[in-house]
């Protein structure tokens, strides 16, 4: 059989993976397992490990598993060896190792610590509902342990094709030491499956031999898999081999305290954050927070908002949360939007435009005045908004062509029976501002935020003594169809003085 010694290592530095199934969209946890394996591996100079589990072949999905690839990358979540980049331990994907997996079981059956089952899922299933109407703790009953084929042939339920079961002794090991949860203790596992009838390996073979064979050091995963870490460890001691340490991250958790699923929760897919408009580097900030305390300053207070290299270098598994955070969006678009008031302007145009093109815009080869009027606008609404996606519709009115500007519902009910008389007045007064901006020769009045303001102000407030927000909303609607939109005057500015007479004179001839 083949030798199943551990791999040669040049380093004692630590080497994490992240092991996700290509079955659907990234879940969210595959990011937050790996930002602490990445973290951990990073601030003692190790290796982080991408690896796909993908020996369940009924419930694969075309397309995922680049998901994956794309997804980490965008958080910046980047692996050191990988079924894309390689490494020293290729091949990564587990449907590619299938003769690693077969020594180790057929090494475990020799020593009598692993037998063929050859029951049907017919049988099985009966079996389980036997035990559930007994009120009886569900596990598989042996039925074939200690019989031949021949044996087994002669009883009902008998399948062609066996798998291999791991034989868990009656005095196996259920604790053991984890490094978030100290000691720790497990219900006891009844006879695992480990190989297949189609010969892939289960989870509990596979995950065993290949954390082996790729050196990884310390394998952390979500508290659910708990209580299948006294069979993990099983299998080390049987096969002489040195366990790595386990870490069992507190479980994310939806507003009901349950465990979150894609099934149940559309932000349980990965791709959804990036869908809906938020920074790779806020949602890595709020991942760590669901595991991990905000940093203590020296005055006391609590810092929520920081960085994965900060998050790096303050790291230490003694200091993550037992029990798992609540997530809460509200608290993510809070975090989202301090990190949007954070980029510089261009930065932060760039990343909108994406969502402009998506909705149409702008298109997808957008002019240099196009880009000029985004970044302008961007300014206006950095401190706006929550999310890339609620840029749309405060960006969309300044690109519109002016007798195409809709008005919508609730802006148009919202005016007032002044509305006409505070129009023809906005009018008048902005009359004699020049709409040359910046003139070179420097004559002239110029169409700026603050000459506006001023000519408004003076005609509707001071003029017809009306409050500034009854005076200035019908000349919001007209200038950006909305109730609620982008600084008036600046907007005004953006538009230049043609555009904004045109959609002042629009909206009056229809009040």
């Amino acid at each position: 059989m083949t030798e199943t010694a551990a791999p040669a290592t040049d380093s004692t530095a630590p080497r994490t993976r992240v092991a996700p199934s290509p079955t659907g969209d990234p879940h969210v946890g595959t990011a937050y397992m790996a930002m602490f394996d990445l973290a951990y591996a990073r601030q003692h100079g190790g290796q982080f490990v991408l690896r796909i589990e993908d020996t369940d072949r009924n419930r694969l999905v075309e397309g995922s598993e680049q998901q994956v690839y794309d997804t980490l990358a965008w958080l910046g979540l980047v692996h050191d060896e990988g079924p894309d980049v390689g490494g020293p331990y290729a091949p990564y994907r587990q449907s590619e190792r299938l003769d690693t997996y077969r020594p180790y079981a057929d090494r475990l059956l020799e020593e009598g610590k692993a037998y063929h089952c050859w029951c049907s899922s017919e049988r099985l299933k009966e079996m389980r509902e036997k035990q559930q109407a007994l009120k009886q703790p569900t596990g598989y009953d042996r039925l074939c342990y200690g019989k031949t084929e021949e044996d087994r042939r002669a009883l009902p339920g008998f399948s062609e094709n066996p798998v291999v079961r791991m034989l868990i002794p009656d005095d196996v090991e259920l604790e053991f030491d984890d490094l978030i949860m100290g000691r720790t203790s497990a219900p006891r596992p009844d006879d695992q499956v480990i190989l297949k009838a189609d010969g892939f390996p289960t989870y509990h073979l596979a995950v065993v031999v290949d954390d082996h064979e790729m050196g990884i050091t310390h394998v952390v995963r979500g508290q659910e898999w708990i209580s299948s870490t006294p069979k993990h460890v099983l299998l080390y001691r049987w096969l002489d081999l040195e366990p790595p340490a386990f870490a069992h991250m507190p479980l994310l958790r939806d507003e009901k305290r349950a465990k979150i699923s894609k099934r149940k929760n559309p932000w349980a897919r990965l791709t959804w954050f990036r869908e809906e408009g938020y920074l790779p580097e806020a949602l890595l900030n709020f991942l760590a927070l669901q595991g991990y305390p905000p940093i203590i300053e020296s005055d006391g207070t609590e810092r929520e908002v920081f960085d994965f290299a900060e998050f790096t270098e303050r790291f230490d598994w003694s200091k993550m949360n037992k029990a798992g955070a609540v997530f809460n969006l509200d608290k993510l678009d809070w975090l989202n939007g301090q990190y949007l008031r954070e980029l510089e302007v261009g930065d932060l145009a760039a990343r909108i435009l994406p969502f402009l093109q998506a909705d149409g815009v702008l298109g997808d080869n957008p002019t240099l005045p196009e880009l000029s009027r985004l970044k302008a606008v961007t300014e206006l609404i950095q401190t706006r908004i929550a999310k890339l996606t609620e840029a749309t519709a405060l960006v969309r009115p300044f690109y519109v062509a002016d007798d195409e500007l809709e008005i919508a519902d609730d802006a148009r009910a919202g005016l007032k029976e002044s509305a006409g008389e505070v129009l023809d007045a906005a009018l008048a007064a902005l009359e004699d501002i020049d709409g040359t901006l910046g003139r070179p020769d420097g004559s002239g009045v110029e169409w700026t935020a603050t000459r506006i303001e001023e000519a408004l102000r003076s005609s509707l407030v001071d003029g017809l003594g009306i409050k500034p927000r009854l005076a200035f909303g019908p000349v919001r609607t007209a200038i950006s169809g909305q109730k609620v939109s982008p600084p008036l005057f600046e907007s005004m500015e953006i538009l230049g003085k043609d555009a904004s007479m045109k959609r002042l004179r629009s909206l009056r001839a229809t009040v």
